[in-house]
């Protein structure tokens, strides 16, 4: 995707996690987990601000567990966001995540491209790059949206673009690594 970032903060080591690191992931992953193995760098390096990761990760959960979006369109959306924000660590997590709601590899390029068959997974991909350049969903792409999704799922899918916007761009200021480098 793109060049790496610097390694600004790196995870928080076993020696130094606590009960207040492990509540602070309580909401996306069980206790057996709560450790630098188990939760994975992104999630070891956030603890390093638990009240923050406390706060921010039921909002997380939410958009991977709870929203009325199928997870082939979170995906569709989420990988769209993650290579418009040269993410690679998210990028590298999510593509077998997408694989298993559905994606084929042809489709994951496509993502990339910018050019998905099925209209409704265009006019995800034109949301994605409608708040990604401009903030904003325009009119003609808002109403493509209204052909495929109800009201609670383009809000829905609003919040996941912007959700997994913030995180690429955590996950690229920090530097965080991925776990095979």
């Amino acid at each position: 995707m793109a060049d790496r970032h610097p390694v600004r903060l790196t995870p928080l080591p076993a020696g130094e996690w606590d009960d207040r690191s492990r509540r602070a992931i309580a909401s996306l992953i069980p206790a057996e987990r709560a450790n630098p193995t188990g939760a994975g760098n992104i999630l070891s390096t956030l603890v390093r601000h638990p009240d923050l990761t406390r706060a921010y990760l039921p909002f997380n959960t939410y958009l991977l567990n709870g929203s009325t979006l199928s997870p082939r369109v979170r995906e569709v959306a989420l990988l769209r966001v993650v290579h418009r924000r040269n993410c690679d660590y998210l990028w590298s997590h999510h593509l077998p995540i997408a694989h298993r709601a559905g994606l084929s590899a042809e489709e994951t390029d496509g993502i990339r491209d910018g050019h998905l068959a099925a209209h409704a997974d265009q006019s995800v991909l034109a949301a994605v790059d409608d708040l990604v350049d401009t903030g904003t969903v325009s009119t003609p792409v808002w109403d493509e949206l209204g052909c495929h999704f109800t009201d609670p799922q383009r809000m829905d899918l609003v919040f996941t673009i912007g959700g997994y916007c913030l995180l690429a761009m955590a996950v690229n200021a920090f530097g965080v690594e991925d776990e095979e480098l």
